[in-house]
């Protein structure tokens, strides 16, 4: 069986990268995280390994790494280690979407949530796919809002550029929480898909949905398999949009279930500028 970690910087990483200090931020589903700082700044050790239920985890540090490269001017490093491999990127300062949005979440009554910082979220996307990208994993916690700008995190399952083949692997979606209803039902039909814009827009606006009220886009049990899940999201229609303010229409545009008439992330930013 797998060991489940949490894992400590191995050797060759340490002599590497040079650390001064570490703090263990999170460890789970395949992937131990470490925030690092070094003689030259801060930064994000991340360390793949087989999950206890996916082969892909260990692959995930090293994809993002050569997306990364692809992206952002700051260094990027990364190779390989007995339990898969490792990456290094830059420190993103900032709180989730999820835990901003906390004090006026509410599943019948939320509060107008804060249309610039939806605005913020919308613009990282945006310009993601003005890259030529999919994210494929679009939710609350990829998006790092901090005082100067908003960072949307976690590339591994993005699509749109050149991939190694020694470092590639199918997908095979993403949080069901914020999966669009094409791509649920790609997975029950072929067990994977392909990432796309329209259903990062669609995981945006039930990012947003989630993080006002608290619900699900689509109910189903708390105790549901995933197959289950996937199964309810193509079979059923989302919750009703209960965010005031002019957020809520535009969610309700953003989760339409055909994705050809979804807004892009950049009409996305556009309908929110005019709302500021």
């Amino acid at each position: 069986m797998p060991s489940q970690g949490p894992f400590d910087l191995p050797a060759h990483v340490e002599d590497a990268v040079g650390p001064l200090s570490r703090r263990l931020v999170v460890n789970r589903r395949g992937s131990t995280v470490w925030d690092v700082r070094t003689a030259t700044g801060r930064c994000a050790i991340k360390l793949g390994y087989r999950s206890r239920t996916h082969a892909w985890t260990a692959l995930a540090p090293a994809r993002e790494a050569v997306i990364l490269r692809q992206l952002i001017p700051e260094e990027v490093r990364f190779g390989e280690w007995e339990e898969g491999t490792w990456s290094m990127q830059p420190w993103r300062d900032g709180e989730s979407l999820f835990a901003l949005w906390e004090p006026s979440r509410h599943p019948t009554e939320p509060r107008e949530p804060d249309l610039a910082e939806a605005l913020s979220c919308a613009a990282a996307l945006a310009a993601l796919h003005e890259a030529g990208w999919a994210h494929g994993d679009v939710q609350p916690n990829h998006f790092l809002i901090g005082p100067i700008r908003t960072a949307l995190i976690d590339l591994a399952l993005a699509r749109g550029g050149v991939i190694p083949e020694s470092y590639d692997f199918s997908y095979r979606g993403c949080l069901v929480h914020y999966e669009a209803p094409e791509i649920s039902e790609s997975i029950l039909a072929t067990g994977t898909a392909v990432p796309t814009q329209e259903a990062d827009v669609y995981a945006l606006g039930a990012s947003w949905f989630l993080s006002a009220t608290g619900w699900r886009h689509v109910s189903y049990p708390d105790d549901a398999d995933r197959k289950d899940q996937r199964q309810a999201i193509v079979d059923k229609p989302h919750r009703p949009i209960n965010v005031p303010g002019p957020l809520g229409p535009l969610i309700e545009g953003m989760m339409s279930r055909d994705p050809l008439v979804r807004p892009t992330s950049t009409e996305v930013c556009a309908a929110l500028h005019g709302t500021l």
